[in-house]
């Protein structure tokens, strides 16, 4: 008798079939969504963690005492490394959106005040914050930021008020790697008696080690806590982060308990109930077998690659990058200061790096509050692996910015010369009206971004393109849309 519809084998060979359709996560062709340590010792002793734990239920760390002990050394670990005292607890989240997702939790239940709570951050903060203020209802209020990416700390202190549950500035923000003004802030927070969030979810784990910086971590009086994640500069697989919070009892805000039902008594310190604990195991693994001086010497060579990043850009005719990056990574634009013909269009820049076998990230322009416009961008994260192919990195940016240079950035006008005129006037509309499914999902295909395939349409400034040309709404139905259809079953 036999339990297997399919042999094992068979499903093996299929899974890594799939695998190898998927973007390479290693060797430095995707500069963005993976953080590949170049050690393959690494790999394997994160792989090896992961299956001693495999059975683990993360749940009940009174039950499986192992992850009670992993969670308390790798907490410890953090908050030596991001400069917290004896008064700073944690928790190892599943990343840095749930980590992001309960300081804003924690925030709102330990706020005192009337009507609705209000979340003040840059408008560069990262999207968990939206989801965050989304699920815990509190009002988003975004203060724009210059063209370099940077927030006034004056801007930010001007709407300090007590309706306000929770500042988050950012260490660095993802879109243009601007350090926002954390002293300033918290002290300013401080004052008021507001609590402070420093998100550094893609800094944690290497700004310690990087140049000359100003204060930004837990040192900081004021800031009440800080995110960090494990599985970017920490090296270890998704999904592990860590949340850092100043004081045992705002800390305690974060937890969720209940003893009203008929089964055992729920406490849980994270979103989620049931839980793997493979990623803690290999995020544990990795710390003990690295330490702070492994961390250091990867960090190192982030920096290098970063700073050689930023002069070849520099040193592109038609390219710039934004404002002072700080950490591994950087955001590039268009050099407006030269002539049309000789600019070059980021995502162009992207879509013909892809090309030649690279993967950039490519970022739309944003339209702030004040009428001020941030330019689309295309984006670069850095990770140790970096260095070892920076040569055929150096040339396949050098090569594909002379194969766009002139070509002008895709025009919602190209985007929608393809429809046909009524749908397009449609689309355009403010007042257009809510998309059922199946709608959504023929707008797809008028547009074009519903070929059937599982992977990016070839050429995405087209995509980015309409995102900044259609209004917010109706772009998110239909991106919710495309995303829904690829994990439908087929047929």
């Amino acid at each position: 008798m036999t339990v297997f519809a399919e042999h094992p084998d068979s499903v093996l060979a299929r899974l890594a079939a799939l695998r190898a359709a998927d973007a390479p996560t290693h060797g430095g062709h995707v500069l963005s969504y993976v953080y590949d340590s170049g050690l393959s010792e690494i790999d394997e002793l994160a792989a090896s963690a992961m299956r001693l734990v495999q059975p683990v239920n993360g749940l009940d760390p009174t039950t499986f005492t192992s992850v009670a002990v992993m969670e308390r050394e790798v907490v410890g670990f953090a908050r030596a490394l991001l400069g917290g005292d004896s008064d700073v607890v944690g928790s190892v989240t599943t990343g840095g959106t749930e980590s992001c997702l309960l300081a804003v939790k924690t925030a709102r239940d330990n706020w005192v005040g009337d009507g609705a709570p209000r979340l003040l951050a840059p408008v560069t903060v990262h999207a968990a914050f939206h989801k965050a203020a989304h699920y815990f209802g509190l009002v988003l209020d975004l203060v724009p930021v210059g063209s370099d990416g940077r927030v006034s700390a004056d801007a930010m202190v001007e709407r300090m008020a007590p309706d306000v549950a929770l500042v988050v500035v950012s260490a660095p923000s993802y879109p243009h790697a601007a350090m926002d003004p954390v002293a300033e802030v918290a002290a300013a927070a401080l004052e008021r008696g507001i609590d402070c969030h420093v998100d550094a979810c893609i800094g944690g784990c290497v700004l310690p080690f990087w140049g000359g910086l100003s204060s930004w971590d837990l040192r900081v009086p004021g800031v009440t806590s800080l995110s960090a994640d494990l599985h970017k500069f920490g090296y270890a697989p998704k999904g592990a982060s860590v949340l850092l919070t100043r004081g045992r009892d705002r800390q305690r805000g974060q937890y969720f308990a209940t003893t009203r039902w008929p089964g055992y008594p729920v406490v849980n310190a994270t979103m989620l109930g049931s839980k793997s604990a493979g990623a803690l195991a290999a995020a544990w693994a990795i710390v003990h077998a690295l330490g702070r001086d492994g961390l250091a010497t990867l960090a190192a060579s982030c920096e290098r690659s970063t700073a050689a990043l930023k002069d070849l850009v520099d040193g592109i005719e038609g390219l710039r990058v934004v404002g002072m990056p700080v950490g591994p990574l950087l955001a590039v634009a268009a050099d407006e200061s030269v002539a049309p013909e000789r600019r070059v269009d980021p995502h162009h820049w992207a879509d013909r790096v892809r090309a030649h076998g690279w993967l950039l990230q490519l970022q739309p322009g944003f339209t702030q509050a004040d009428g001020s416009r941030l330019p689309h961008t295309t984006h670069l994260t850095v990770t140790p692996v970096t260095e070892r192919v920076l040569d055929e990195l150096t040339a396949a940016l050098t090569l594909a910015a002379d194969e766009v240079r002139g070509v002008p950035a895709v025009t919602a006008e190209q985007v929608f010369g393809a429809l046909p005129p009524a749908v397009a006037a449609g689309l355009a509309s403010p007042d257009a009206p809510p998309l059922d499914a199946q709608t959504a999902f023929a707008l797809l295909g008028l547009i074009g971004l519903d070929d059937g395939s599982d992977g990016l349409p070839e050429r995405m400034a087209p995509l980015l393109a309409l995102i900044e040309a259609l209004p917010a709404p109706l772009t998110e139905r239909l991106l919710v849309e495309l995303l829904a259809r690829l994990v439908e079953p087929r047929g």
